[in-house]
């Protein structure tokens, strides 16, 4: 009788997603939790005895965990980055890595620019300043924020996220800079972008949204230097990867007002707590990593992370990989 092979998941998924896998063909080992990881010497464990392991962005899939699964096939990351997974050693080892591109584009687009607004606009501190009891009366400069309409974005990495968000910058009338490795002749027709160099970007726009992926050319691309040259009514969004910003750099220019504020999805080490030194400043507005939580966009990034192990367990190549060997 053959052995079904094993399919180890890192945290919990909707039940969908898992009938996609036949019981008949895999043995399935989930954590239970969907809100706590699987600890890393657990990974460990399982790994050794997987041939196929789901995993997210906060797992680290490092050497260790890789040469501990000897029948270990494909790492699928329900996640388009993957700079928690050791992409050499899995090459070396004959591992496929897929990911999940694509399909969150236009959700992570619009957590940008709600960030954005929410920032300029001062949302969150609207609300907090009503359930505190502290709308007493109408003031001039009240919760008085940044305008929106009109100014100058500044989009540091134009990938297909840079574009929905530039198609979102341009409803509002915004003059749209960008900054890229290359640059993109067709967006600046379509789109109506402009190229720039990073110093320049950085001194000319009103907004600065980083979404560049987190790769050694870009790690914390932006720091002191890089803050003191935005306007002190600058505000800075990241929705890309934590890793691209000097977070002390930040939070010093954010404290002593170089820049005005700041919308964070992404932190240079995650989770975060309440006890971060950023929740103490007034002027940035958090969220924890949700730039593709809507519920239609995590159930197809889900589905191809399945996918993709299905691919490899039946003797093919992910649709979505990474690596090459």
């Amino acid at each position: 009788m053959e052995i079904r092979k094993k399919i180890v998941i890192t945290r919990k998924l909707p039940d969908p997603i898992i009938q996609e896998l036949d019981e008949r063909n895999y043995r399935i080992h989930m954590w239970p939790s969907e809100d706590d990881p699987m600890p890393y010497d657990k990974i460990v464990k399982e790994a050794a005895e997987a041939d196929a392991l789901l995993t997210n962005v906060s797992d680290q899939i490092d050497k260790q965990v890789l040469s501990a699964g000897a029948k270990l096939k494909i790492v699928s990351t329900m996640a388009v980055g993957y700079n928690n997974i050791d992409i050499q050693e899995a090459s070396k080892r004959g591992i496929y890595v897929g990911h999940t591109p694509d399909v969150l584009t236009e959700a992570v687009a619009d957590l940008t620019f709600a960030l954005l607004l929410a920032v300029s606009r001062k949302i969150v501190e609207g609300m907090a300043f009503i359930k505190a009891d502290r709308w007493n009366s109408w003031g001039p400069m009240l919760l008085t924020g940044q305008d929106v309409w009109g100014s100058t974005l500044g989009i540091i990495g134009m990938g297909r996220i840079g574009e929905a968000v530039s198609r979102r910058a341009a409803g509002f009338g915004m003059n749209i800079l960008y900054c890229n490795r290359n640059r993109k002749p067709q967006a600046e027709q379509q789109l109506g972008v402009a190229y720039a160099e990073l110093d320049d970007l950085l001194t000319k726009s009103d907004f600065v949204v980083m979404l560049a992926p987190s790769t050694p050319a870009t790690h914390r691309m932006l720091g002191e230097r890089e803050f003191h040259l935005m306007k002190p009514n600058a505000v800075f969004i990241n929705t890309s990867r934590g890793e691209n910003v000097d977070e002390a750099a930040l939070f010093h220019a954010l404290k002593n007002k170089r820049i005005w504020g700041a919308g964070l999805d992404v932190f240079e080490q995650e989770p975060i707590t309440s006890r971060h030194r950023l929740f103490g400043l007034e002027n940035v507005t958090l969220l924890p990593h949700i730039g593709s939580a809507t519920i239609a966009t995590r159930l197809k990034m889900a589905g191809i992370a399945v996918q993709n192990i299905k691919a490899v367990l039946s003797g093919g190549k992910p649709a979505h990989c990474v690596n090459e060997f």
